[in-house]
């Protein structure tokens, strides 16, 4: 592994928060919308809870990722940095279908390729680091919480 400097960290961090946050920038209007209009399922925690959750497991992905970075070049390393993009651009898209849209069914297919992504990713984690594969676990379940609230406004809605 090469060495582990700050810098690394702190871009792929930064690069990783810096989509959800505009994810979430872009959704803001119709966030409103849907914390005012939409009828929630059992569980659903107040809206500060995901920005702080989301926050720090924007973190944990780019720690992940920036370790994978920082392997040695091989298949293994290309594989897992690639579906490290795909799913970080279903994240994003995610919140568009969900928020702006409300187009909640295509949301819940959409979410469902997403944790299939994630999962993928971590499984080609760890085969280069198996801390970057661990770190990616919390953001598993917690899309796995996302896909329960989802079905729910679905079918609320």
């Amino acid at each position: 592994m090469k060495t582990n400097t700050w810098k690394t960290y702190a871009l792929w961090i930064l690069g990783t928060e810096a989509v959800g946050g505009l994810s979430g920038w872009l959704t803001r209007k119709g966030a409103d919308l849907y914390a005012r209009s939409v009828s929630k399922p059992p569980l659903s925690p107040p809206s500060i809870v995901f920005l702080i959750v989301w926050s720090g497991l924007f973190a944990l992905m780019g720690i992940g990722a920036a370790r994978v970075w920082q392997a040695p070049p091989s298949a293994d390393r290309t594989r897992g940095l690639t579906l490290f993009s795909v799913q970080l651009a279903f994240n994003f898209f995610w919140s568009i279908i969900f928020f702006n849209a409300q187009a909640f069914g295509l949301a819940l297919i959409w979410l469902a390729v997403l944790w299939v992504l994630i999962l993928w990713m971590i499984l080609a984690f760890r085969k280069v680091d198996k801390w970057a594969a661990l770190l990616q676990i919390p953001y598993l379940l917690w899309v796995s919480f996302a896909a329960y609230l989802n079905f729910g406004v679905w079918a609320l809605n």
